[in-house]
């Protein structure tokens, strides 16, 4: 069993640098759906992926979905992200959910694919190898919803942020993963109430049933989220990322089994980390009494 779990566990290859990745100031980029910002300066290592689909508020269209998809797959082999942020290029949304004029169009059997492929989309983002925050400045409907709870952390705008996980009254239902993200956020009991009644919360009360980590006063420019998500994520640059990483992988797969089991995983994953260049420089770094400078081997 523990060699299954190790092999199991094991950290994915060495990631690799990308080349240049479109970014919302590039021509190139400008008409994407989804545009990939890696920082620089003091920030490098945080990478956004802007959500920019004004017309339909972010929602969830075969285009949209295809171009996460691609994005996730790039950026999962990139070495250079430390956190990935997911933000919002539309005012005022984070992600309205279910494209419901392109779902019209498809057949039983054409929605039962779709939704299949989200709750595939949820699982990279909830996969992914670095720490990832939802910077939700605004709607999160249904499968945007279920978007932010596939990351790591969340923030939301504290009065202007609306979320609900379905809306009964279109016959919706959670279909990509909020059946059983939510309950393992926020208990079984209230998780029920929520998806039973449809209803809709702000930021602030979010952020009291343990929904979301922070819940920030909006400013002007609608993007208060954010800029509490970025700060956190450069509360995460200086760590260890291979620690970072392992403790990610011991909590999501630990939460899935007994306690036993979950230490386990705990060993095994503290194991992965002893013969690594970041534990022996963090050890140094403590006894010359200097910061640390990891560099993720």
């Amino acid at each position: 069993m523990l060699r299954a779990l190790t092999c199991a566990l094991r950290l994915p290859r060495s990631w690799r640098p990308l080349g240049a990745r479109g970014c919302a100031s590039e021509p190139a980029a400008a008409g994407r759906e989804i545009q990939v910002c890696p920082l620089e300066g003091p920030d490098q290592g945080i990478t956004e992926i802007l959500m920019n689909r004004p017309r339909a508020r972010n929602a969830l269209g075969h285009v949209f979905v295809s171009e996460l998809l691609e994005a996730l797959a790039q950026l999962r082999e990139d070495r250079q992200v430390r956190v990935l942020i997911f933000r919002s290029g539309v005012k005022g949304v984070f992600c309205a959910g279910a494209d419901l004029k392109e779902r019209e169009q498809m057949s039983n059997a054409e929605v039962g694919v779709f939704v299949q492929r989200l709750r595939g989309l949820m699982n990279e983002i909830a996969a992914f190898p670095a720490p990832t925050i939802a910077a939700m400045d605004g709607f999160a409907l249904g499968g945007g919803l279920e978007l932010a709870l596939a990351c790591d952390l969340r923030v939301a705008a504290a009065s202007s942020a609306v979320m609900g996980l379905i809306e009964t009254t279109r016959g919706l239902l959670p279909g990509a993963g909020g059946t059983q993200r939510l309950p393992r956020c926020l208990g079984v009991a209230l998780a029920k109430e929520l998806i039973f009644t449809g209803r809709r919360l702000s930021g602030t009360q979010a952020q009291a049933l343990g929904l979301v980590n922070h819940a920030v006063a909006q400013n002007e420019e609608g993007n208060a989220a954010y800029h509490r998500a970025r700060a956190l994520a450069q509360e995460i640059l200086p760590q260890a990322p291979i620690a970072v990483r392992l403790g990610k992988v011991a909590i999501d797969r630990g939460m899935e089994v007994d306690i036993a089991s979950g230490m386990a995983i705990e060993g095994i994953c503290y194991a992965q980390n002893i013969p690594t260049r970041d534990r022996l420089e963090g050890m140094a770094a403590f006894r010359e009494k200097r910061p640390p400078r990891f560099v993720g081997e």
